[in-house]
């Protein structure tokens, strides 16, 4: 599990409970028509922009970024070492028959077994890299448009309250409560999209800049299994997409 999200969210929400707490009554920011506007119309809008599918796989994401850490780039670097002993020791042939489950490096290797000129190579493998970039921003999207839809309908949701309490003007001592839940609203647009839709975005952006460093690594390391095929050459190329001070040295 992500360590990282987990604690954020929950020293977050600790923190806006206890301030709430802290200034007065929990049961004066509960309202249940004010969420139902909030969230639901969230969701609504987010339906209506993007397709259901796309939707689907967002939620989806958010529980992969909760469930899974961030893979190490030096693991990338180091798998790719291994398939290059492979093949000097066994040929270009023999990473066909290697048990590999990411596929994108079942990919490639299939294309570096078939023979496949460095050209075609690139095209391909680039297409794969562009079209995961274009999926992944999607489902990023998603959630910048509901953290930008959430404080909207809550100024929805505040300006239904203030509609209805200025029909009852006339009682003042039902303006001030009217008012608090009028303003609720606002504060839940707020809060889902600060607390919750903006860092998830974020949060999925950055694990998409990880992910896409993998698979460069593994599109560099198959360009130089195919052209060179020298452990130390690919060490020193794929490590460059490392921070020097997170590189692990190649065991000899």
């Amino acid at each position: 599990m992500d360590i990282g999200t987990l604690v954020g969210i929950l020293s977050g929400i600790a923190l806006i409970l206890s301030a709430i707490l802290m200034g007065g009554d929990f049961s004066n920011f509960v309202n249940i028509p004010g969420l139902m506007i909030v969230f639901g119309g969230t969701i609504s809008a987010t339906l209506m922009t993007f397709p259901f599918k796309d939707v689907k796989a967002a939620f989806g994401a958010a529980a992969f970024a909760f469930k899974e850490k961030k893979q190490d780039p030096n693991v990338m670097v180091t798998t790719m070492l291994d398939i290059c002993n492979v093949s000097r020791r066994q040929g270009l042939v023999a990473l066909s028959k290697l048990e590999i489950h990411d596929e994108f490096l079942k990919k490639a290797c299939n294309l570096i077994a078939d023979g496949t000129k460095e050209d075609m190579m690139r095209d391909t493998l680039n297409i794969e890299i562009d079209a995961k970039k274009q999926r992944h921003g999607i489902i990023q999207d998603v959630f910048s448009k509901m953290a930008a839809y959430s404080p909207a309908f809550g100024m929805i949701g505040t300006l239904i309250g203030l509609i209805q309490m200025l029909q009852s003007v006339s009682n003042p001592e039902t303006v001030g409560p009217a008012m608090s839940v009028a303003l609720l609203t606002t504060f839940y647009g707020s809060f889902f999209a600060t607390m919750f839709f903006n860092p998830m975005a974020g949060k999925l952006k950055a694990r998409t800049l990880v992910e896409v460093i993998n698979l460069e690594i593994m599109f560099e390391g198959a360009i130089s299994i195919l052209s060179d095929n020298n452990p130390m050459m690919v060490y020193e190329k794929l490590s460059s997409y490392i921070p020097a001070k997170l590189r692990k040295p190649q065991k000899k």
